[in-house]
């Protein structure tokens, strides 16, 4: 007698069908796990004898074999109990086949035979639908984000016994969701973060705005209380509405992580402390999960006191931005996790903060500010599209300045210069913007007036930027002129694009 289910192994973000036998034979009657299980995968047997007898069920008093296929790719995690235990009593003829031939399962068992949810859910139902798979069984609180994948039909319960039910005819209906229903129901907009709260900081609040326009990192330098994190955390707002690809697949990285069981209708803004470890930023551990590059995807990745984060943590930021995607090698395979997010930091020019600032004396000397600024390394610096003096407020006349543009006006703009980006390359929802463009594209995009061409002529002689900082002037320069629904870049776009390259000298 031999039963047999289908469930999903997590790694990553990815999902690998995992095929479940379960054979009775002679013997004692003890349940051995075989196929490379990992130990939550084997406490799950205690859990699932339990899950058995509260269900109504009849646990064999017979020795149980289950297989677990592949064998040669280690299990982990508690999301195959459910078919393990489906497995098990098709086997002893108690229950009926869930479903078609192929259906998968997932769930967590406890042991009084309910199902709890799990991470992955969206990932499994992917690897379901690209597996020619028809229908998929999740617990009943992961039902929404399983949903929100077409061409597979997904059914939810919420206990086993509710599971072994489904094998009957009309027992139950498909679970159903629209993406683009859910995102019309937000305006995307973060609660109490509106850029109108932010008086004064004209030339920070137009980095913002270009940083938001064409995807571009931002390094915002100014004293304390200037109101560094008050623009960062504003980002967010003025970015344009996620689309349904983009929710999807930040909801599929945040299910990844065990963070969310429902859609993701926010750009998300992640802001670790300085503290942080490698793996946490990067992602990582014996089986990698996604960290703040990944959580970050679509929205704004924010590092407060920059020189603060340790060196080996920051320049694991250097392959993420430069290829979108973070890859994490391990004995057992290697995960690719995405990583399109806009980098935004802040940071102090000096320990004290007041270096340069006419407000207040800096006490720190020459040697301290050298290595206070040392700590973030050239390469870094280098990859940061606008650099940007946040000058300290004037307390005496902020009362009097009036409020600027809120975050929805502002975000009108934006939205429109993505339109115009989307238009220039593939058309997708997921194309690129211009942070991403290579030196072809930029040739091919960016074309330069002749007066333009002699300026940025002019400053690669001087010798101050690098060839990266010279495709990504160019890359500026192009966001300001479709912010100005130009065609080509003019010599007004280069020069405030040199200008933000250059620590927003003005």
């Amino acid at each position: 007698m031999l039963g047999r289910a289908t469930g999903i192994d997590l790694y990553g973000i990815e999902a690998t069908l995992i095929e479940v036998e379960a054979d009775l034979g002679g013997g004692l009657p003890v349940i051995t796990t075989v196929g490379l299980p990992d130990p939550a995968v084997r406490e799950g047997v205690d859990r699932i004898r339990s899950a058995i007898r509260h269900a109504g069920f009849v646990l064999p008093q017979r020795r149980v074999v289950v297989n677990l296929a592949p064998a040669g790719m280690r299990k982990q995690g508690a999301a195959l109990d459910l078919p393990v235990a489906v497995a098990i009593l098709a086997a002893d003829g108690q229950i009926s086949p869930p479903g078609p031939p192929g259906t998968v399962m997932v769930g967590e068992l406890g042991l009084d035979g309910t199902l709890r949810p799990v991470r992955g859910v969206i990932s499994a139902a992917m690897a379901a639908r690209d597996e020619g798979r028809v229908r998929i069984i999740v617990p009943e609180a992961n039902a929404a984000e399983a949903a929100l994948v077409d061409g597979v039909e997904v059914f939810s319960a919420s206990s086993l016994a509710e599971v072994a039910a489904l094998g009957e005819p009309g027992a139950a209906r498909p679970v159903r969701a629209d993406i683009r229903t859910l995102l019309e129901g937000t305006d995307g907009l973060q609660a109490g973060a509106d850029l109108a709260d932010v008086r004064g900081q004209a030339f920070a609040r137009r980095a913002l705005e270009v940083a938001a326009a064409g995807g571009h990192n931002l390094l915002l330098v100014g004293p304390p209380g200037a109101g560094k994190t008050m623009l960062a955390r504003r980002m967010p707002g003025i970015l344009p509405r996620l689309g349904p690809e983009e929710a999807l697949e930040v909801t599929r990285v945040y299910s990844a992580a065990g963070l969310g069981t429902s859609l993701v209708t926010r750009r998300p803004f992640r802001a670790p402390h300085h503290g942080i470890s490698p793996a946490g930023l990067a992602g990582g551990g014996t089986r990698p999960r996604p960290g703040e590059v990944s959580l970050a995807t679509h929205g704004v990745l924010f590092l407060d006191e920059l020189p603060e984060f340790r060196r080996d943590v920051l320049e694991g930021l250097r392959q993420p931005l430069e290829d979108r995607v973070i890859s994490i090698t391990r004995v057992s395979g290697t995960a690719v996790l995405p990583a399109h997010f806009a980098l935004v930091a802040a940071m102090n020019p000096c320990p004290c903060g007041y270096h340069g600032a006419a407000s207040r004396r800096c006490n720190c000397t020459p040697n301290e500010v050298r290595r206070y600024r040392g700590r973030v390394s050239g390469p870094l610096l280098d990859r940061f599209d606008l650099v940007v003096e946040v000058p300290a407020v004037d307390l005496a006349i902020t009362p009097q300045v009036p409020s600027g543009e809120s975050s929805r006006e502002v975000r009108s703009r934006v939205e429109k210069a993505r339109l115009i980006q989307r238009r220039r390359f593939s058309g997708g929802e997921l194309a690129g913007t211009n942070a991403d463009m290579d030196t072809r594209d930029l040739e091919r995009f960016a074309p330069l007036e002749n007066r333009a061409l002699d300026l940025l002529r002019q400053a690669g002689a001087s010798g101050r930027l690098s060839a990266r900082g010279f495709c990504r002037v160019l890359r500026v320069a192009r966001t300001l002129a479709d912010l100005a629904a130009r065609e080509e870049v003019g010599p007004d776009e280069l020069m405030e694009a040199l200008m933000f390259r250059q620590g927003g000298a003005h």
